[in-house]
């Protein structure tokens, strides 16, 4: 019997030990894709305490909690105490097993705090103690933990609207982690309550400088802010959609919809889908034009809980895995862009497991030979991010594409501790690799290059997809 989270946690064969630490354990990170705060990277943020740290904004745990019979205030109360919260996160632990937390959360306190301990109500105030007392070191900040894990590059996730001040104060500072934006231009297509869409086109004509009352004026501000997110590093865009929009519309049609939508009157279905198949059309132009990469997480149904969302917002733990037919549409937006030579690198993120071939069978279609991989199969996103949903995401662009040009894993997190799933990641990658090694399945005498395989996909993969 295996000892938990030892040395070999995840590696079931000689093979696959020797690819994790001769290979994976060494390579540096990529967070390409994640939500963390750049203000508090650009301020180097101190964490009062591990419950603040763990728990704070984190609707992964606060799901669990719920499901555990933990009260509201516990999850997200704002008068409700660090330590009280930890406290019912270490009861819900033990019920978390064979759920990712389980592992993500043992990991974390093991990479991080150098804790071996079970956590539990019986270890919770003993854990919480040792591992506050660490935080308060110049070590366990914001950049402290970056550095710790290794980290070369974060991508965050912003808006066109957005001043962009902690990144560009982090580049003028020279710190040696590069924090780059991500452009995620989703209010600009959400057009669902006029008022809202209204609001939100009177900011970006703010920031933008330019006056917006026509369809071409919006793409204008947004060109504005494109290349101002350029000159502040920006190498990525990033849309979050219900599923790919690809309808046919006319020029008049999208002018006519836009004054319609900005002069407070709600679209039709069609007139929705026509409006954001041309907005994801023109962003995919901006992206290409500048040789970023655009990835679209799509896929999820959100804001399920009416009655909870209209107390605590969006991002609180109550989302889902929706089942959208994405196929076709996908298809379309894709050749659309391909027929002009104008498609830019692209990842495509499904949410429904049951997308996995649709997916990999889809990038191949694209595949130009200008860029190796240029059309990705993202990793195993949000529920899929578990060691199941990794294995069948890898296991699926194994067999109908090329997992050796995959650009590997992200944590798409918004806590400082969340850096382990990289390591969670390429343990299961050096499994999968060595259990075929060990069945005969791939030659043992190659074992040289698939560990140079190994360090593709955990960084060299994504620094030259990328181009950091």
């Amino acid at each position: 019997m295996k000892n938990f989270l030892d040395k070999n946690f995840l590696l079931e064969t000689p093979t696959s030990e020797r690819l994790f630490h001769d290979h994976a354990a060494k390579m540096p990170i990529i967070d390409y894709h994640c939500h963390l705060n750049p203000e508090f990277i650009a301020k180097d943020r101190k964490f009062d305490n591990l419950g603040q740290i763990w728990l704070e904004g984190d609707h992964y745990k606060w799901r669990a909690m719920r499901t555990n019979g933990v009260d509201e205030r516990f999850c997200t109360g704002k008068d409700t105490g660090d330590w009280e919260k930890f406290e019912k996160w270490a009861e819900t632990v033990p019920y978390t097993m064979r759920n990712p937390l389980y592992h993500w959360t043992h990991l974390e306190l093991k990479t991080a705090f150098g804790v071996d301990k079970i956590l539990k109500p019986e270890t919770a105030k003993e854990i919480f103690d040792e591992c506050t007392t660490k935080l308060r070191t110049p070590e366990f900040s914001a950049r402290g933990l970056m550095r710790k894990y290794n980290v070369r590059v974060v991508c965050t996730t912003d808006d066109p609207v957005d001043s962009l001040e902690h990144h560009l104060a982090l580049k003028k500072e020279g710190f040696e982690v590069k924090v780059l934006p991500t452009w995620r231009p989703d209010k600009a297509m959400a057009v669902e309550v006029p008022a809202e869409f209204r609001a939100y086109m009177e900011k970006l004509s703010s920031v933008s400088g330019l006056n917006i009352s026509k369809f071409s004026d919006l793409i204008a501000a947004l060109r504005k802010r494109h290349d101002f997110f350029a000159e502040a590093g920006c190498k990525l865009s990033d849309h979050g959609i219900e599923e790919f929009y690809a309808a046919d519309y006319t020029q008049a049609e999208v002018d006519a919809i836009f004054n319609k939508v900005y002069g407070g009157k709600e679209l039709t279905g069609e007139e929705i889908l026509k409006f954001k198949s041309a907005m994801m059309f023109e962003g995919a132009i901006m992206d290409w034009e500048k040789g970023w990469a655009q990835q679209f997480h799509y896929g999820a149904l959100r804001n399920n809980n009416t009655r909870l969302f209209n107390k605590l917002g969006a991002d609180t733990g109550f989302d889902s895995i929706g089942d959208f037919t994405v196929a076709r549409q996908m298809s379309k937006f894709l050749n659309r862009l391909d027929t002009l030579d104008k498609l830019a690198k692209t990842i495509l993120y499904n949410l429904n497991p049951r997308d996995n071939d649709l997916i990999t069978t889809m990038i191949g279609n694209f595949q130009d030979g200008s860029v190796a991989g240029k059309i990705q199969f993202g990793s195993g996103w949000w529920f899929l991010d578990q060691k199941i949903g990794m294995e069948a995401q890898m296991n699926s662009l194994s067999v109908l594409g090329l997992l050796s040009r995959f650009v590997g894993m992200l944590t798409d997190s918004r806590s400082f501790l969340s850096y382990p799933r990289h390591e969670y990641f390429r343990r299961i990658l050096c499994n999968l690799i060595g259990r075929d090694v060990e069945k005969g399945e791939l030659p043992a005498g190659e074992i040289g290059f698939l560990g140079k395989m190994v360090e593709d996909i955990s960084y060299n993969n994504a620094k030259n997809y990328f181009g950091f």
